[in-house]
């Protein structure tokens, strides 16, 4: 039986984890059999006191620190024992419902890595800032240009990848906090990876729902394609 490995960073999401795993519980895979692994990246908000609640259907890694996303999605390819391996944000923008048009180009052979798209024609996504919008296309297009890629969402959560790309990409990573988008993006254009993009849904959500990436962020992001493209 095929496993999918299901990567959930998570920081201070007490409002959102348990409907997320019911969510991902929900989700039928024929012939697949999953194993959902949470890293959680030393949450004070009560999100610890949640996963420890939780029975031993899952795994569940606690940082000692806070340390990034990017370090808990490298931890997470760590511990996946799966064929194929999906990472999932821990708030609700993004819906497992998409999991099987997501993993299937890997189970037929077809792609290495698949990227779902909130900017595909067929896709239905709900975006709330528009300034953040026009700037991640903006860095998604820099982050073609130097990649050599022909990407629409380099932003986007929904990153799959067989065990094979993803016990090659794993070693590599460097990333801290969101970094980890446009290292993985390049990590995967410099081995030469077959990679799909398909349509996905997507609902934004606000600051006060808990949104975390700002300008700060944005602004980073520049350096951090011409890092991981150029330099590394």
């Amino acid at each position: 039986m095929i496993k999918l490995s299901i990567i959930i960073p998570v920081y201070n999401e007490k409002n959102t984890i348990k409907e997320v795993l019911r969510r991902i519980e929900a989700v039928h895979l024929d012939g697949l059999k999953k194993e959902i692994i949470i890293i959680d990246d030393f949450s004070n908000d009560g999100t610890k006191e949640i996963l420890k609640g939780l029975g031993p259907a899952y795994k569940i890694f606690f940082q000692n620190k806070n340390m990034g996303k990017g370090r808990a999605v490298k931890r997470g390819f760590e511990e996946a024992g799966g064929d194929v391996v999906l990472i999932q944000d821990a708030d609700l923008e993004y819906d497992p419902v998409d999991y099987p048009r997501l993993i299937q180009p890997i189970i037929d052979g077809r792609s290495d890595v698949v990227y779902g798209s909130r900017f595909l024609k067929d896709s239905n996504s709900k975006i709330i800032y528009k300034r953040g919008y026009f700037f991640s296309r903006l860095l998604n297009w820099f982050s073609n240009f130097l990649s050599g890629l022909q990407l629409s969402d380099m932003y986007t959560c929904y990153k799959v990848f067989s065990k094979e790309a993803a016990q090659k990409i794993a070693p590599a990573i460097k990333s801290k906090r969101f970094g980890i988008d446009p290292e993985l993006t390049a990590l995967a254009a410099k081995n030469k990876f077959r990679i799909l993009e398909v349509p996905i849904r997507y609902q934004g959500r606000t600051y006060q729902e808990g949104k975390k990436i700002n300008w700060k962020d944005g602004l980073a992001a520049i350096f951090h394609i011409i890092r991981f493209n150029i330099f590394q």
